[in-house]
C-alpha cells in the first residue's frame, strides 16, 4: 500500500501533505489606450499589474495621467478581463501580434529605458534614414532626417502634430538601436527645419 495511505476493508484514505495551491495575483482595472495616430482605442482591463498588459498585447499604453483617468470614467468604455479577451476582435489582435514575436531575439530590449536612440530607415525610400530620440513612453522627442550624403534635418516634438507611441517591446527596433554620441553629432551637424517658424 503506498506510503500516506491507511485501509479500511475496501476504502482508502488518502493524505496528502505539503501541496497548496498558489493563489492568484489580484487583479487591478487599468485604463489601457492602443494609440494609432488619428485616434485611439481605449479599454479598462483587470490585470495584476501594468506590465502584465503591456508583455500581453501589443502597440498598448496603460494611462496613469489622474485627469485621463478620470474623463475615461465618464465614457462607456468595455471593461475586460486580460485572460478573457476573445469577444474584443481588436485585442485578440494585438496579442497575437505580441505573441508572434515575444520569443525572438531582442524582444523587450529597449523597454523601461529613460532614453532610446534608434537608426530607423525609409520604408518607401532607401535613401532617407531616421535617427530617433525616443522617451520611455515609446514617443519620438528628436529626429534627424538624414538624405544622401547631406548633413540631414533636424527637429523635435513640437513639430508633430500627432506622435503615436513606438512598441519598445518590438524586437525590430533593438536591431536598429544606436549609440547615444551618434544621435548626438548627427544632431549637432544637421540643420533646422527651414519650414519651423521658431
Amino acid at each position: 500500500m503506498p506510503a500516506g495511505w491507511s485501509g479500511v476493508g475496501n476504502l482508502k484514505i488518502g493524505i496528502v501533505v505539503g501541496v497548496t495551491d498558489s493563489p492568484e495575483p489580484a487583479k487591478s482595472r487599468y485604463l489601457v489606450v492602443h494609440d494609432y495616430g488619428m485616434g485611439g482605442l481605449w479599454w479598462w482591463i483587470r490585470a495584476s499589474s501594468p506590465e502584465q498588459i503591456v508583455d500581453t498585447f501589443a502597440e498598448v499604453e496603460v494611462v496613469s495621467d489622474p485627469e485621463a483617468v478620470a474623463r475615461a470614467e465618464t465614457w462607456s468604455l468595455d471593461e475586460i478581463d486580460i485572460d478573457d479577451v476573445s469577444l474584443d476582435p481588436a485585442l485578440a489582435s494585438l496579442r497575437t501580434k505580441r505573441d508572434g514575436y515575444r520569443d525572438r531575439p531582442g524582444y523587450g530590449a529597449l523597454a523601461g529605458r529613460d532614453r532610446v536612440y534608434i537608426d530607423m530607415p525609409d520604408e518607401d525610400d532607401e535613401d532617407t534614414r531616421y535617427l530617433l530620440e525616443i522617451g520611455s513612453d515609446g514617443r519620438w522627442l528628436r529626429q534627424v532626417t538624414l538624405t544622401g550624403d547631406g548633413p540631414g534635418v533636424r527637429t523635435d516634438s513640437e513639430d508633430w502634430p500627432i506622435n503615436s507611441p513606438l512598441d519598445l517591446y518590438d524586437p525590430q527596433y533593438a536591431a536598429m538601436e544606436i549609440e547615444t554620441a551618434a544621435f548626438e553629432n548627427a544632431w549637432s551637424r544637421a540643420f533646422p527645419d527651414p519650414e519651423d517658424p521658431r
